[in-house]
């Protein structure tokens, strides 16, 4: 274990470093790193083999001794750190908090990359996703469902905003995840025999009769204007939920896990 240091002012370079990182995308996207916070997700990330670099932790918080217990089967050791409570007061990006923090590096999630961990994959590919929440929710029931990959399509987000990494409770860390453009992405689907099933409003069929047991990828826009005319073009079967109420739309996290779990309970059957 390496020896601990301590910091107690609000100036150190460390303190001010692990602030920009919370706060600006372009220095995690600059610097490879990004910030995680809370045993939850600590776990989750060394589940998922990310490095630890740097471990905050608060005094009276979180014991030293837990972080070992942690870290104990790791090849390497992160540096640890013991900050005061106003130091860690200011770090920490969550109201209520457990008192470790870490400075983590971010993986690549390059398309070409991504291995299917099944011969007949169930995929979920969001287009242009920007709001944090949704894409944590989304995050979360790609893992509830155990899918095999998500696939975000020209992404407006960095998957390591504090917020994405907080609405999915971790599962960023532990879904298997690729971003791309459009573009790639189809043909990066067509290529591996998988079908698209486009969520639109025209020229659809209703999601309960269509076929989810072959591989296939479930394709979802934003709310405010759906997908791009190129994913509807190369749809296998663009796809509709029935609505009816007055609105002919749902939150895209929502749709998303109704249209997940019916391809997951016909590959049950």
């Amino acid at each position: 274990m390496n020896s601990t240091k301590h910091i107690s002012s609000l100036q150190n370079t460390l303190i001010k470093n692990v602030l920009v990182l919370k706060d600006k995308s372009r220095e995690r996207k600059k610097t490879g790193n990004f910030i995680l916070e809370g045993i939850r997700e600590f776990e989750l990330a060394l589940k998922g083999f990310y490095t630890i670099e740097t471990v905050f932790y608060a005094e009276g918080l979180f014991p030293e001794s837990k972080i070992e217990e942690l870290t104990a089967t790791l090849a390497y050791q992160p540096v640890l750190i013991s900050v005061s409570k106003e130091v860690y007061q200011k770090i920490a990006y969550r109201e209520t908090t457990e008192g470790i923090l870490a400075i983590a590096k971010a993986k690549t999630h390059i398309l070409s990359e991504l291995k299917f961990k099944n011969k007949n994959p169930l995929v979920l590919v969001a287009e242009a996703p920007e709001k944090p929440g949704n894409i944590g929710a989304l995050l979360r029931t790609a893992d509830a469902a155990n899918l095999d990959a998500v696939i975000i399509a020209n992404p407006k987000t960095d998957l390591y905003n504090p917020n994405i990494i907080r609405s999915s409770v971790g599962c960023v860390f532990t879904n298997p995840i690729a971003t791309g453009n459009t573009t790639e992405i189809i043909a990066f689907l067509k290529e591996n025999n998988i079908n698209i099933f486009c969520a639109a409003l025209t020229a659809s069929k209703v999601y309960t009769n269509t076929s989810f047991k072959t591989p296939s990828a479930i394709v979802v826009g934003t709310e405010a204007t759906g997908l791009s005319e190129e994913w509807l073009e190369n749809a296998t079967q663009n796809i509709i939920i029935p609505m009816e109420g007055e609105i002919d739309s749902m939150n895209v996290s929502v749709s998303a896990a109704i249209l997940i779990f019916e391809a997951k309970r016909q590959r049950s059957l």
